[in-house]
């Protein structure tokens, strides 16, 4: 099978963002499912930062993996990837230098874009794990990020939380973030078509959504009249992976019948974020 080189597959994802259109990601977390979304006719796939703590550590998303170890999955997935493949870089894995190395380390890897987010992680003492870094510095890693890029056919997009700030804010960071020069904005936490039409006003760069299947914004057609070019649904591919293990195994075991746990209960079993919450409490002072 002939693989599809890595600039070609960024200008390809460079098409979708300039298309009319509105594209689902497939959520690919190894080698074998990137080629599964390709050969399935999927645009575009991503590798979740989530998915990549639990495939890699077995550990919740709460920035603990490391940029090496995030960099090695995504160029296993880039060794085969036949479809342009978006990696969540989460928050570039530290300030503006280290928002360099990641870009610089991802685009080896093969990736046909990256986001970068606004979230202050790891969570601070005393501060929640959701709180986010100023505008000021958010658009300095955003530059630095971009000044980079070897490849400028690689897209970078910024991403932000618009389910945790007011209105006015998110506004004004995505407006910022456009103005500095990114190549997308990337959005979670977006309540309903209002919301995201009060964003998208001012903006005239393409839009990612992350909705997790929010039945608020099922609406392809619309979504894409507001500039929406990406939309996450999830990543449901990975937790039925990890449903379908438990199963198996469980059956191999002769175990009782019955569905046992389901993938969010298996999730929560086996990454143990209790005891992260615990810690967190005890030597951070972090309350969720």
């Amino acid at each position: 099978m002939q693989r599809a080189c890595h600039h070609q597959l960024r200008e390809a994802f460079r098409a979708l963002l300039a298309s009319p259109a509105c594209y689902h990601t497939a959520s690919v977390f190894d080698a074998l499912s990137a080629r599964i979304a390709a050969d399935l006719g999927f645009e575009v796939g991503i590798l979740g930062g989530s998915v990549a703590s639990l495939q890699v550590l077995a550990a919740p998303d709460i920035a603990l993996i490391t940029l090496s170890e995030f960099a090695e999955q995504a160029t296993r997935i880039g060794r085969v990837a036949r479809l342009p493949v978006i990696a969540d870089a989460d928050h570039g894995y530290g300030n503006a230098h280290n928002a360099m190395r990641t870009v610089i380390e991802l685009e080896r890897a093969g990736v046909a874009a990256l986001t970068l987010e606004d979230t202050l992680l790891p969570a601070q003492f005393g501060l929640k794990s959701y709180d986010l870094i100023g505008v000021e510095e958010g658009v300095g890693k955003l530059r630095a990020a971009l000044s980079v890029r070897d490849d400028a056919a690689m897209a970078i997009i910024a991403r932000t939380h618009a389910g945790v700030q007011p209105l006015e804010e998110v506004i004004h960071r995505t407006q910022a973030y456009q103005g500095a020069g990114a190549d997308g904005i990337c959005l979670a936490g977006v309540k309903d078509f209002a919301h995201l039409e009060a964003i998208a006003e001012g903006l005239s760069i393409p839009l990612m959504l992350i909705t997790y299947g929010n039945p608020e914004l099922r609406d392809d057609q619309r979504l894409a009249d507001l500039g929406v070019r990406i939309v996450v649904d999830g990543h449901g591919a990975y937790f039925a992976a990890v449903k379908a293990t438990y199963d198996c195994l469980r059956e191999q075991r002769g175990i009782a019948t019955g569905n046992g746990l389901n993938a969010s209960e298996l999730v929560t079993k086996y990454t143990h974020p209790d005891d992260y919450i615990a810690w967190a409490g005890e030597y951070m002072n972090v309350r969720e």
